[in-house]
């Protein structure tokens, strides 16, 4: 079993509810030589990833690179994984880091981070296993395996994972089984 210290722990924690997986900013208190210190650590366990910076999404720095661009820290599924969360969408998250930013059309209300943590063993978690599979799902298909309703399957790809989480979920239309709803 991993042993983090309640800074590390913090850390994910707090990257696990934001946007992107982004573990900065750091936690109050913590600056300077340990602040350093833990990061490095936490590189060097593959629990954070150094990425770079976009300043038109005003992420914030972990570090100047000295050519006019920085880097931020983001939470990899193995740090998430560490401190007992699913790390189903981190990658669907870190690229969409690293992709190029939409024009912000909204206004500055848009700001706040919307949490993208996944517990394990959640119905949120089994529909997103079962989106990630090569051949992906029907509805029929997450309606016997959640014993929800069609139209609460429909709702949570929708809003729960499209809109809340940003998940680039498709829909084909398949021979013998209908739409076929998957995550990539």
């Amino acid at each position: 079993m991993l042993k983090l210290t309640d800074t590390q722990t913090i850390i994910l924690s707090r990257a696990a509810t934001r946007p992107g997986s982004l573990a900065m900013p750091l936690p109050d208190g913590l600056h300077g030589a340990a602040a350093k210190k833990s990061v490095a650590a936490m590189i060097s366990r593959g629990w954070l990833e150094e990425v770079e910076a976009d300043r038109r999404r005003k992420d914030p720095l972990w570090r100047e690179t000295g050519d006019g661009h920085g880097t931020t820290l983001i939470a990899t599924g193995v740090g998430l994984a560490a401190i007992g969360i699913e790390p189903v969408a981190v990658s669907a998250a870190s690229n969409a880091l690293k992709a190029e930013p939409e024009p912000d059309t909204t206004s500055d209300t848009a700001d706040t981070p919307k949490p993208i943590a996944i517990r394990a063993g959640t119905k949120q978690a089994q529909i997103i296993a079962l989106l990630q599979r090569p051949e992906g799902a029907s509805i029929g298909e997450i309606v016997a395996g959640t014993g929800w309703q069609v139209h609460s399957v429909r709702g949570m790809i929708s809003g729960a994972l499209k809109k809340k989480l940003g998940l680039p979920v498709t829909s084909v239309k398949e021979q013998g089984r209908g739409s076929v709803y998957r995550i990539g």
